[in-house]
């Protein structure tokens, strides 16, 4: 098949041509020639990088679950919904007294991106795999009243945010990240609902284009800071430097003052983040670069080092260079760090959670839980599952495990697609499902 895209210039035929469009360009780009584990691990596989007139887009449309169906857990476990008919949940964050709060988010709009041929196509791949609905813009708390692992109390605790995601209380304050600023609110343990309108800590980067919207935030453990993802506004800066201003970042906010510094760059899309017990240092998992091929480049998990530099957009995974991008930056590239640890291309890992204080079986006892979005730019499919890295020492050691999968079909649907990944009050792991619309619960079944 020709890797021809004439169609799209007929606007008043893109509904009905959106299936055919999609299947057409299925047949374009590369195909991995290497497994996913390849590139993973401490020392990933990175081949050459491929290069095609269309870059490879191999969508797994969202169905949502078939009555009865849930994702399979690994030996020695069980998932169960602890809640359901939510309205795309992104983020899950678990209170002192044991409520869970979800950020129930979509992009916000971006009047400015995905104009032309390959914005448009963007623009399908994001609907057919279920990411076009509008945005909830809320935070609901969800409660299980009689410890019977599934929630029976629901309630809006806040509402009319700005794409929130990312959240954390410190004190008496639940800090939220819009994906333009981060808001403080009043909270009080057992609060069901919050009225006062939030106050502005920090402004982040968002506008028109705003490509990688979502904000996550953690606290610092003495809690005199928060730290804020904030992730790249394009895949390797096509749009100039100047649109990447304090952007592929994470940041250090002064939890008082609002004052922010840039704490590591070169991050292209991180999101979770989590510290680890042993070593105290603060971790996180990042969206790599698209358009390489099937193979590259891998996603990854990695310690953020106060001042570090991780290549993006000049180079990946240390000094190898992105070609793409012009002006290099030589200086610059030369003091990339290299990741701790490979996650697999294209997997889109966006939750992660350490397992301190969870009660699934002793395989799972230390090192972090990660959730896998899934691919759209791989052939075959990649993610779509929640896995577990385990650490010795305060870092990876060994191979990942799965921990919950089945989330596509045997031909290539998503029944459902993890995002954020959280321990509750008993040590069970909530995952958040943006195709399901579900908060799955997974525990022991001792």
């Amino acid at each position: 098949m020709s890797c021809s895209i004439t169609t799209l210039s007929f606007p008043r035929l893109i509904v009905p041509l959106i299936g055919m469009v999609v299947l057409a360009l299925s047949a374009c780009g590369d195909v991995a020639t290497l497994p996913v584990s390849a590139g993973s691990g401490s020392q990933p596989t990175l081949p050459p990088p491929q290069h095609t007139l269309i870059p490879t887009v191999n969508i797994a449309p969202a169905k949502g679950w078939p009555a009865g169906a849930t994702p399979q857990a690994a030996a020695g476990m069980r998932v169960i919904a602890f809640a359901r008919d939510l309205d795309h949940p992104r983020w899950v964050y678990v209170l002192p007294n044991g409520d869970v709060l979800v950020a129930e988010s979509n992009a916000p709009p971006k009047p400015d991106d995905g104009k032309g041929i390959k914005g448009w196509i963007m623009g399908l791949v994001m609907k057919r795999a279920g990411a076009g609905v509008p945005s909830a813009n809320r935070i609901t708390l969800l409660r299980d009243t009689n410890g019977d692992g599934v929630a029976d109390y629901r309630s809006v605790l806040l509402e009319k945010l700005n794409s929130p995601f990312g959240m954390a209380l410190v004190g008496k304050n639940l800090y939220v990240a819009n994906t333009d600023a981060v808001l403080r609110f009043p909270y009080s343990a057992g609060d069901t609902r919050i009225t006062t309108p939030g106050i502005k800590l920090v402004d982040l980067p968002a506008g028109t284009i705003n490509h990688h919207w979502t904000k996550n935030i953690i606290a610092s453990p003495d809690d005199s800071k928060l730290y804020v993802t904030v992730g790249s506004n394009s895949n390797v800066a096509e749009r100039g430097m100047a649109a990447e201003a304090e952007r592929a970042a994470i940041w250090e906010v002064d939890i008082n003052s609002g004052a922010h510094r840039i704490f590591a760059s070169g991050l292209r899309n991180p999101n979770g983040m989590a510290w680890e017990p042993d070593s105290g240092a603060l971790w996180t998992v990042v969206n790599e670069r698209d358009e390489l091929g099937s193979d590259l480049v891998p996603d990854y998990m990695t310690s953020v080092r106060d001042g570090g530099f991780y290549g993006w957009p000049y180079s990946y995974y240390g000094q190898h260079i992105d070609e793409r991008v012009k002006p290099q930056q030589p200086a610059l590239v030369a003091k990339a760090i290299i990741p701790d640890y490979a996650l697999g291309p294209h997997t889109a890992c966006l939750g992660l959670a350490s397992s301190q204080g969870n009660t699934l079986p002793t395989p799972f006892a230390k090192g972090m839980f990660i959730g896998q979005h899934g691919s759209w730019n791989r052939r075959p499919h990649s993610g779509y599952k929640v896995i577990f890295v385990p650490f010795k020492n305060g870092k990876p050691s060994g191979n990942s495990l799965d921990v919950l999968t089945g989330f596509l079909s045997e031909d290539g649907n998503a029944y459902g697609r993890p995002v954020g990944v959280a321990l509750d009050q008993q040590g069970a792991l909530l995952v958040a499902d943006d195709v399901g619309n579900i908060i799955w619960r997974v525990s022991s079944l001792q």
